[in-house]
């Protein structure tokens, strides 16, 4: 069974900063990719941000709107996938729900999702 929980979201002010935090079960956490992606109100979901294993190293990868704002990271002894986001925007606003699967990236759907938590920023 494949358990994600998802916190740390809120209400924020335009220029804020959250971290959001996914907790895993150790059989997933230890064998499949990471990300988060978001749905804002009235559109569809995107992606955000995924960490992905490749040999022994960890390569991240961003949506072009997120660049440079946020970061997202993992805990392996936590069992935890971060996404920290700073100089936040109104645009940013919506629920954000953590991925995993054997490949997680911008054109990826993946098969295991957690419940959501709602980021909200205000201008």
């Amino acid at each position: 069974q494949v358990q994600l929980v998802e916190s740390g979201g809120g209400l924020v002010q335009a220029g804020g900063s959250l971290r959001l935090s996914c907790v895993a079960d150790g059989r997933t956490f230890a064998n499949y990719d990471m990300g988060w992606f978001r749905q804002a109100p009235g559109k569809e979901r995107e992606f955000v941000a995924a960490i992905r294993l490749s040999e022994t190293t960890y390569y991240t990868e961003y949506t072009d709107s997120v660049k440079g704002r946020f970061t997202i990271s993992r805990d392996n002894a936590k069992n935890t996938v971060y996404l920290q986001m700073n100089t936040l925007k109104p645009e940013d606003t919506g629920v954000y729900y953590c991925a995993a699967d054997s490949w997680v990236s911008r054109t990826s759907t993946p098969r295991y999702w957690g419940q959501g938590t709602q980021v909200t920023v205000s201008s």
